[in-house]
C-alpha cells in the first residue's frame, strides 16, 4: 500500500510539473502574437499616414512646399534634402557635389539623394499626384520602409521611390527618400 501511495504522489508531482512547463511555453507565444499584431497595426498606420500626407503635400498651394516638407520629415532629412536640391546651384548656402557627399555620407546614402531634383518626385511640374503603390518592404523598431509609386495621370508620369518612415512621439515622419 505504501508503494502505491508513493507512486501516486510521484505521478501527481510529475503531472503538476508538466502543466507548469506547458504554461511557461504558451506565455511567450501569446506575447509574440501581441507584438506581431501591434507591429502590423503600426505599419498599416504608417502606410495610411504616408499616402495621405504625400497627396496632401502635392495638393497644397504652391509656395508652401518647404514649410509642408518640414512638417512631414525629420529635421536631419529636411536639411539633407534641402542641401541635395541645391547642390551646385548659385544660391546662398549651396554645396558642391563633393561638399554635399562629405557632409552627409555618414547619415545617408548620398548617391540616392535625388540631387538637383525636388522632394519625392523628379519633375518640376505636376497636375495631380496620387499614390498608386505603397507596399511595406520592411519594418524595424519604429521604422518602416515602403516601396512607393507616385503617379500624375494627366502628365503621364510615374515616380518610383522608397520611403523610410519613423514613428516618433506617437507620430510618423519621413526619415529618408531613395530616388
Amino acid at each position: 500500500m505504501k508503494k502505491t501511495i508513493i507512486a501516486s504522489l510521484f505521478l501527481i508531482v510529475a503531472c503538476k510539473q508538466e502543466n507548469k512547463e506547458k504554461a511557461v511555453q504558451t506565455k511567450p507565444q501569446v506575447k509574440e502574437n501581441v507584438v506581431v499584431e501591434n507591429k502590423s497595426r503600426d505599419s498599416e498606420e504608417a502606410k495610411n499616414w504616408l499616402e495621405k500626407n504625400i497627396e496632401e503635400y502635392f495638393k497644397d498651394d504652391l509656395g508652401n512646399e518647404e514649410k509642408n516638407m518640414q512638417k512631414m520629415t525629420t529635421r536631419d532629412y529636411f536639411d539633407y534634402k534641402t542641401d541635395a536640391m541645391n547642390v551646385d546651384l548659385d544660391v546662398d548656402g549651396s554645396l558642391t557635389e563633393k561638399e554635399f557627399q562629405d557632409k552627409w555620407k555618414d547619415k545617408f546614402d548620398t548617391s540616392k539623394a535625388g540631387t538637383g531634383v525636388g522632394f519625392l518626385i523628379t519633375g518640376q511640374d505636376w497636375n495631380e499626384i496620387k499614390v498608386t503603390k505603397c507596399q511595406l518592404i520592411s519594418d524595424g523598431d519604429n521604422s518602416y520602409l515602403f516601396d512607393v509609386i507616385l503617379t500624375d495621370k494627366e502628365l503621364k508620369a510615374e515616380y518610383p521611390v522608397k520611403v523610410k518612415i519613423i514613428k516618433e512621439n506617437s507620430s510618423f515622419l519621413i526619415a529618408d527618400v531613395v530616388q
